[in-house]
């Protein structure tokens, strides 16, 4: 039986301004399963980007336990996080986050720099990323040359650089209009089934979930839904 890529047993995430504690999350239990397509669901302030965080290893929940790809990582050090997030997660963010003096092909790349990796094979893989998410003339282009859906692209594919085991993107599509945020999610899509990538995101749009495997809704710092539906 394979091992899920994320696990989280009775997940809470308090913080305590000095006047009174907020609790952001309160009781998670979930298993997402390697090759899913998840979306996150829920009205602002239900608990949605802390839960995606606390996923990608950026913080640590109050109590309860998080297993991604087998290792628990709830008290791991800062340290000890950065070489798994770095090994094993991809992130796209919805203000893109791209290094504005590196060309697209650089953006790719930094990842596998970072992780002290060199070598030809790694340009090719980054140039066929780009060639993948329809940026086969901007290689060389930085991204004030580029509109928002091209850079949205390019931060597609420095996610899968490395060939992570998950995926997690917030409001991927939201800074973009429509014919780019579904050009986006088509990517995504495409991206997932050839990488092999488990996805996760959130998500206001609700088109964009409708093409979940899943769909998880929180209010309240609770589940209050997980829906399981055919692919799309």
């Amino acid at each position: 039986m394979n091992t899920p890529i994320l696990a989280l047993q009775a997940i809470t995430k308090s913080i305590d301004p000095g006047t009174h504690r907020v609790d952001i999350l309160r009781g998670i239990d979930l298993t997402i399963e390697r090759g899913e397509f998840v979306a996150i669901m829920g009205a602002s302030g239900s608990g949605k980007s802390t839960l995606l965080g606390l996923l990608a290893g950026l913080d640590t929940p109050t109590t309860g336990l998080i297993q991604l790809d087998g290792d628990e990582i709830s008290r791991l050090g800062e340290d000890a996080l950065a070489g798994i997030r770095g090994r094993k997660i991809g992130f796209v963010f919805q203000s893109y986050q791209l290094i504005p003096t590196l060309t697209a092909e650089e953006n790719v790349l930094l990842p596998a720099e970072l992780a002290g990796e060199t070598g030809a094979e790694l340009t090719t893989r980054a140039k066929a990323l780009l060639d993948t998410v329809g940026l086969q003339n901007r290689h060389d282009h930085y991204p004030v040359q580029l509109s928002g859906g091209e850079q949205q692209r390019v931060a597609l594919a420095r996610a899968f650089m490395r060939k992570p085991p998950l995926l997690l993107a917030d409001e991927p599509t939201g800074n973009l209009d429509s014919v780019n945020g579904r050009q986006i999610l088509d990517l995504l899509l495409s991206l997932n089934r050839q990488e092999g990538a488990t996805l996760v995101l959130v998500t206001h749009d609700r088109e964009l979930a409708d093409c979940a495997t899943r769909i998880i809704t929180l209010r309240d710092g609770v589940v209050v839904s997980d829906e399981k539906r055919a692919a799309q």
